[in-house]
């Protein structure tokens, strides 16, 4: 058996093993890629009235004061746009999310729940595959193993596609979509087709996938690039630790939202071209306040940056700006964006979901055209295992 064969049966074998969970991943994943553009679109109803040519903002902590009285809880997180219309994006804990006008600080409404739950189950689904929280580290270690495995496909993929003849007539029944063909014929030429044409954004996808699956290759990284591998983190998500600590925020809400004018402008100062600032609020109202800063439509990691300041006196803490990262943190962030498409704004986008269109299809192709297979092999054994007509003798006449 040649070199050729024996990877066409481990490509086969491990295919067979990844194929359903790479499709629900695939299939999620072209639903998330413009979970940005549809959830704007579900909210732009919503937009700030601005009274006069030279209106001002309200200042920061009077309308956090105003909407947490309101809505008696104390927000975890605020956002605010450049566009003079956008209204402030006030987050309390993962679920809910009221846009404010930010002249009056009236609520305008909710942003769209359904739409955020909706795309909170896609994204359960890609990465956990719709398992419970308690069993989500279950969930994951499938997805990582199953990504893992069609990195494999789509590296061993080419070689086996690629014609063992080179004529312009070989070459074509591989890179082109052929009319009329039906069954294996049909699932054999798409399988080839979507292959060749998504192998490259699909390497980077599945990359960038198992980067963000596996400690060992987020630290691998760093350790290429000759950068400093940051701490793990303890595992907890932000919403958990805000659930923990809700009934305590509400005791110290007014001390949590005390004296953040001044920090705030001093933000929007630091980076002259911001177009957002968000700032996650701590809780117990001394910490120090972080806020992250976008120059770009938040998918460029070369155009975030990060501030801490001191609560009181408004001093810098720590100014984060994207060139002052090490080489492997570059790296880093901007795998997390080139797996989802949004560092190629929306043609990136769309050049991902066109390769997890062409990953659903080369894992259904692939399946059925295994299943095809299976069952060639399993006639082929009935039929061998009956005699045939010549060789039956006939009993010899009395």
């Amino acid at each position: 058996m040649n070199l050729r064969k024996q990877l066409f049966w481990i490509h086969l074998a491990v295919g067979c093993g990844v194929a359903v969970v790479v499709f629900i991943m695939s299939i999620t994943g072209v639903l998330l890629a413009y979970e940005r553009q549809i959830t704007g679109w579900s909210d732009r109803s919503f937009r700030s009235a601005r009274p006069g040519a030279g209106a001002r903002r309200m200042p920061m902590g009077a309308m956090l004061a105003e909407v947490s009285s309101r809505n008696a809880g104390l927000p975890s997180a605020i956002t605010l746009r450049s566009d003079a219309t956008a209204p402030a994006e006030v987050s309390f804990g993962r679920d809910t999310i009221l846009l404010v006008d930010v002249y009056s600080g009236k609520v305008l409404g909710e942003a769209s729940r359904g739409t955020r739950a909706f795309f909170e189950s896609v994204e359960n689904w890609h990465r956990w595959l719709g398992t419970s929280l308690a069993q989500r580290p279950a969930g994951r270690a499938v997805t990582g193993a199953c990504n893992l495995g069609f990195l494999f496909l789509v590296v061993s993929g080419p070689f086996l596609w690629l014609p063992r003849k080179w004529s312009w007539q070989n070459v074509r029944a591989v890179v082109f979509f052929r009319r009329g063909l039906m069954g294996k014929a049909r699932d054999f030429n798409w399988h080839n087709v979507f292959g060749i044409w998504c192998a490259a954004p699909l390497f980077v996808i599945v990359v960038s996938g198992v980067v963000m699956s596996y400690p060992w290759a987020n630290n691998l990284v760093y350790r290429l690039t000759g950068s400093e591998v940051p701490p793990q983190n303890n595992g907890r998500r932000p919403g958990s630790e805000q659930a923990r600590s809700r009934d305590a925020a509400r005791q110290t809400g007014a001390a949590a939202l005390a004296g953040l004018d001044g920090p705030w402008i001093r933000a929007e100062q630091q980076m002259a071209a911001w177009r957002s600032i968000t700032l996650r609020l701590p809780q117990d109202g001394r910490g120090p306040l972080t806020f992250a800063i976008d120059a770009g439509d938040g998918g460029r990691p070369d155009k975030r940056s990060q501030l801490t300041l001191d609560r009181r006196t408004g001093e810098v803490i720590r100014w984060e700006p994207f060139s002052s990262y090490s080489t492997g943190r570059r790296i880093r962030s901007w795998l997390r964006f080139l797996h989802t498409g949004e560092a190629g704004g929306l043609a990136g986008e769309s050049l991902a979901a066109v390769a997890s269109t062409g990953g659903a299809t080369l894992a259904w192709t692939g399946l059925w055209l295994a299943i095809r297979r299976w069952l060639r092999w399993r006639m082929r054994r009935r039929t061998s295992a009956v005699p045939s007509a010549e060789k039956v003798q006939t009993p010899a006449k009395a």
